[in-house]
């Protein structure tokens, strides 16, 4: 039987755009392989422990499986940038702190990446503070005393951070500069080398995320000091918050965790990201860990952009008035 005319080219069109798009509208549900997590720094850190507590609760929401990749170096910066320059198809992420795509960009203006430029935002997941510690050696238990220290011993102190350019680079700076004294950045590639450092009294001095710090603490390998946001925490309502020093007021130094992907990712894949970290960082569990480590869980509707906005006039003017482009 022959098909009228009209009929057969209605079913020849229809033929042809099943073929054209068929295979990507029948293509199977986002993600078909493991996805990725890259993390600028070694395990063991607060970045990792924040990937690490976001992969278990978010692979059930994604139904897929998550690994963490783990890329030190350069405060963060070398992650980001493998995370940056990866294809943009969803199956490498970065979870991501204000650090490496904010901070570092203003001591390095060659750095080969923009956080602001070259990321598409998924979702806020955290925010953490730090906790300043002093080695057993040096004897300090406090921040008086550690400003006493530095003033009858011009030049024979350090801190360490977890690089240059980062949070804690910044929260040190601002110390030195605020109480006026002499105290030398020691940047280290992974908090274990810093840790292991402070526990021989190699290093006098270091700034460690608060979940990082708490085994040391606990176990009575350092002494904190003070925490780096501007009140005390729960978990350590014992430690005086560095503000609360005369000399600190307004102290205030905490950063936030993201989800980031490369540019480019289709939004569609974008939003079932979005989706599916909003609903994992709800879960109890993780909750739980990010408040064991001092911190609190984003809502997953922070604004990112205006974040990075807003942090990069922040930090560039705590550039220029601590001199940090030459001290670093």
């Amino acid at each position: 039987m022959k098909l009228p005319r009209s009929r057969f080219t209605r079913l020849l069109l229809a033929s042809a755009a099943a073929l054209a798009f068929g295979p990507a509208h029948a293509a199977d549900p986002y993600p078909q392989r493991p996805v990725s997590l890259v993390v600028g720094y070694a395990a063991g850190g607060t970045t990792d422990a924040v990937a690490r507590a976001l992969a278990d609760v978010l692979a059930p929401q994604l139904k897929g499986s998550l690994v963490i990749d783990n890329v030190p170096g350069a405060a963060g910066a070398l992650g980001a940038y493998k995370a940056a320059r990866a294809p943009a198809d969803g199956y490498t992420l970065l979870v991501g702190a204000d650090g490496e795509l904010v901070t570092t960009r203003l001591l390095n203006p060659k750095q080969p990446y923009d956080g602001a430029q070259d990321f598409k935002p998924i979702a806020m997941v955290a925010r953490l503070g730090g906790i300043f510690v002093a080695s057993r050696q040096s004897g300090i238990r406090t921040t008086d005393e550690f400003v006493k220290a530095l003033r009858a011993n011009p030049g024979k102190y350090n801190y360490a951070t977890i690089g240059t350019g980062n949070l804690f680079h910044f929260a040190g700076e601002t110390l030195r500069q605020r109480t006026k004294t002499t105290l030398a950045h020691v940047p280290y590639k992974s908090v274990s080398n810093i840790t292991t450092d402070l526990g021989g009294g190699v290093i006098e001095f270091a700034f460690l995320g608060t979940g990082t710090a708490k085994g040391f603490i606990d176990n009575g390998l350092v002494t904190p000091i003070g925490v780096t946001r501007g009140t005390r925490l729960p978990m350590y309502p014992q430690v005086p918050a560095l503000a609360e020093h005369p000399e600190l007021k307004g102290f205030d130094f905490a950063g936030w965790f993201a989800v980031m992907a490369p540019k480019g990712l289709p939004e569609p894949v974008a939003e079932r990201l979005r989706v599916a970290v909003k609903a994992a960082i709800q879960d109890e569990r993780f909750r739980k860990a990010i408040e064991g480590m001092g911190g609190q869980v984003a809502t997953g509707d922070e604004d990112i952009a205006r974040h990075i906005r807003e942090d990069t006039a922040r930090y560039q003017a705590l550039v220029d008035s601590l001199k940090l482009v030459d001290a670093k």
